[in-house]
């Protein structure tokens, strides 16, 4: 069965003109530009051919765009998907999209060559909790061939007797079996395998109203299946819950690897992987091992904070180094984009896509 959706030409012009791109502030040599307008752009994946896919949450549609003319900004828009419930996650595997839903993961088959007649989608995994707080999902295949997404906490902080909430859920898709593989993880709404070890790490959001700086958003590590990440008893660095703190000696939660500020909400992250010497000189001054974060901003702050792109340098299990890469999508109390999801290109550059302004952008090392 053909689904006949829409492909869109767009112009560009229009969304350069209107985002205040002098505003963002990025180190010495670096440049950003808008690459595509996507309403709630979200999580983006890549097919070897160049095809960008972007999912979104609240407006039910996921895209795939196309650079046919090759200057670097996809032109073309096809909808691939409308009116689904919380398509956030995606991942493109061997020709095929995935999509993690609210209540389901479904697969468009051999998508690439169907852009503007999508073949129906196949539900390759079903009966996920119905429930839209923290419902939506990210999604990626790990370095092991399952597919790991995850599964938020149903509240603000609450102890469900249901292990799939407030996991990170692995799907295996040669046995159809879903378990949870990492426990005690709020929302986390962004991972990423280290390039040198293999292990997964992933950000995660603090519970809120305890006040403007408690507790931290994390940044976590996990180097195999069975851990528990603290929540809800413990938060950020040993922050006792003031309901359920006394549980906490239950069990043996997994310090995070660092602090990155409370209420940023930090959402996607990826490590800038050199890939056999590419792209060495793409970003000269970013080895392997470090990973571009996200920080979506908060919202419910006194003063907001976050609304950027942070680069994170790590050594081994350990995090050496935190900074700034991009601000100033934040203009004293009033923000006019965030960041939500980075993706490295095969070409050395950065996308970030950008629910509130529509949009994703291109970063590149401009050399001399």
């Amino acid at each position: 069965m053909r689904i006949t959706l829409t492909t869109t030409l767009l112009a560009l012009s229009l969304p350069l003109a209107a985002a205040p791109l002098e505003q963002l502030k990025l180190p010495e040599g670096y440049r950003i530009e808008v690459a595509a307008e996507v309403p709630n752009a979200r999580q983006l994946a890549l097919s070897p051919d160049g095809t960008l896919f972007v999912s979104t949450r609240r407006d039910g549609r996921v895209f795939a765009l196309q650079d046919l003319d090759g200057d670097q900004r996809y032109e073309t828009r096809h909808t691939l998907l409308e009116r689904r419930r919380l398509p956030n996650g995606i991942s493109f595997v061997d020709g095929d999209l995935y999509v993690a839903e609210l209540t389901q993961l479904i697969q468009l088959v051999d998508v690439e060559s169907r852009l503007e007649q999508p073949l129906k989608p196949e539900v390759i995994l079903d009966g996920l909790p119905d429930i839209t707080h923290h419902g939506w999902k990210y999604l990626k295949q790990g370095p092991d061939g399952a597919f790991y997404f995850t599964l938020g906490a149903p509240c603000n902080v609450c102890l469900q007797s249901d292990p799939q909430f407030a996991s990170i859920m692995r799907f295996d898709p040669a046995t159809g079996e879903a378990a949870p593989w990492a426990r005690g993880v709020r929302n986390t709404v962004g991972f990423d395998w280290h390039p040198e070890d293999g292990s997964l790490w992933f950000t995660d959001n603090g519970r809120d109203h305890m006040g403007d700086n408690l507790p931290d958003d994390e940044l976590n590590r996990a180097d195999r299946a069975g851990l528990h990440f603290g929540f809800p008893f413990v938060h950020a660095d040993g922050v006792s819950d003031p309901e359920f703190g006394k549980g906490a000696n239950a069990i043996n939660a997994e310090p995070p690897v660092a602090l990155l500020g409370p209420h940023v909400a930090a959402l996607g992250m990826s490590f800038y992987h050199h890939r056999d010497g590419a792209f060495d000189n793409a970003f000269p001054d970013t080895p392997n091992t470090t990973a571009f974060i996200a920080l979506h901003g908060s919202w419910n702050r006194s003063s907001k904070i976050g609304y950027e792109v942070i680069r994170v340098d790590t050594e081994g299990e350990e995090v050496t180094q935190i900074q700034t890469f991009i601000s100033g999508w934040l203009q004293g109390e009033q923000d006019w984009g965030r960041p939500v999801d980075v993706l490295v290109r095969p070409q050395g550059d950065l996308l970030i896509s950008d629910d509130k302004a529509g949009l994703v952008y291109r970063v590149w090392y401009q050399t001399q």
